[in-house]
């Protein structure tokens, strides 16, 4: 039934946006394959997506709808209403209301106060920036004060990260010497108007500078894993763990800001976070994993500059626990960097890009190589690598490290991809 109900909401709104002339239509229908480059060469996708975008404005009312249809070889049909919404505008303020992807900060493919729409890992961080994000049913309120903007965002429901499949080669599960029993008893958060989230911007714009100053209470979209020992009567020993995901409330603080010195765009975005639970190695037992909550910090300071036609950026980000604890497992400091390369020809129908991450602190990468040519009207072809590098004394692989854990998933890949 719930395939059915799916496959009419799908028609419905092809239906609609053939028509409803009034109706504005966009979108786009892909087919992408990648395949693995170890010994295996198994496909690491082979997808075919539909993606239909509805909208319509009227007078001082509007909406939009954004359906995605995916499907995988020997799969069932995939359908996600990522976004639907209704706007309301006023002559000094603006409402959205229904779900919708909410985007803030500044920086490049790293989420410091970018946390509000929730992310879709299932991929890794592989998917096009504009697909990573989930939409979340919430209530926006703009308010502008000439070149400021005073923004509010209340979402009544929690809506976690999605997180790969057990079975997935991106699942991160920490391995055990003991067998392992996952509880997700806890995992839910509760529909309820405490439990609701709140976050609140201002945004100011000069000749000089823009920032922007945010705040919000939250649930950490990443569960956190509390590990319990399996005992019996009258054995010491554990028989077993008990992993049990937990969602927890954080609150934060932050702002970023952009301006230009000479030719150069200098970025930056920070945050403080209050209430993350860090797991910690227990002193008295070495198979038991303790939470000690601290504070953090979560910044970054980067820059975009152009030599000829070539554009450049790279960003420096650092996270750093605050009053830290040597049994914590995450590092005290943890340091990326990120550099982008990107370069156009023949009237900017053809692109070649390389974007890469760096961890500092286990000399992990993944590098992302990519091409790209603009067949004809509307028509694009893609084709790129995601190579991910180890430092071969991290051996075995740790699960701290971001990008070497996953050295075994090196793939390269093709898109064709039509926009209309």
């Amino acid at each position: 039934m719930r395939k059915i109900t799916k496959l009419i909401m799908a028609g419905s709104l092809v239906v609609a946006s053939v028509m409803a002339q009034p109706l504005d239509f966009s979108g786009y229908a892909r087919t992408y394959l990648g395949v693995l480059t170890n010994d295996s060469l198994d496909y690491a996708i082979n997808q075919n997506t539909f993606n239909l975008n509805i909208e319509k404005k009227m007078g001082n009312v509007g909406f939009l709808a954004n359906a995605t249809m995916y499907q995988y070889p020997n799969s069932d049909l995939n359908f996600d209403l990522s976004e639907l919404y209704m706007d309301i505008f006023f002559d000094n303020m603006d409402l959205r209301l229904g779900r919708q992807m909410i985007i803030w900060g500044k920086a490049d493919g790293v989420f410091i106060t970018d946390i509000i729409s929730p992310k879709d890992l299932g991929e890794f961080l592989l998917r096009d920036f504009d697909e990573i994000r989930t939409g979340v049913t919430s209530l926006k309120a703009d308010y502008y004060l000439g070149n400021n903007t005073l923004e509010f965002v209340w979402i009544p429901t929690f809506t976690s990260t999605l997180m790969p499949d057990e079975s997935s080669i991106w699942s991160r599960t920490p391995s055990f010497d003991l067998p392992v029993t996952i509880d997700y008893s806890q995992k839910e958060v509760r529909g309820k108007l405490e439990n609701s989230e709140a976050f609140l911007k201002f945004s100011g714009m000069s000749s000089l500078i823009d920032y922007e100053l945010m705040a919000g209470t939250m649930w950490d979209d990443d569960p956190t894993m509390h590990i319990s020992p399996v005992m019996e009567e009258g054995n010491p020993q554990p028989l077993g763990l008990t992993l049990t995901p937990k969602h927890h409330r954080l609150n934060l603080f932050g702002g970023s800001f952009s301006t230009e010195i000479k030719g150069f765009v200098v970025r930056g975005e920070g945050a403080y976070y209050t209430g993350k639970q860090f797991s910690a190695l227990n002193p008295m037992n070495n198979m038991a994993i303790d939470l000690l909550e601290k504070d953090y910090l979560h910044y970054l300071l980067g820059t975009d500059f152009n030599i000829g036609e070539t554009r450049l950026s790279t960003q420096f980000i650092q996270r750093a626990i605050l009053d830290y604890d040597d049994t914590i497992v995450q590092d005290e400091m943890d340091n990326m960097m990120t550099f982008l390369v990107n370069r156009t020809f023949l009237r900017e129908t053809l692109t070649l890009q390389l974007f890469s991450y760096v961890g500092l602190n286990f000399e992990d990468a993944l590098i992302r190589p990519t091409i790209a040519y603009d067949i004809a009207d509307g028509f694009e072809i893609l084709a790129g690598a995601n190579i991910f590098y180890r430092n071969d004394d991290t051996d075995p692989p740790s699960i701290q490290e971001m990008f070497g854990y996953y050295d075994e998933n090196d793939m390269v890949y093709l898109k064709l991809k039509y926009s209309f």
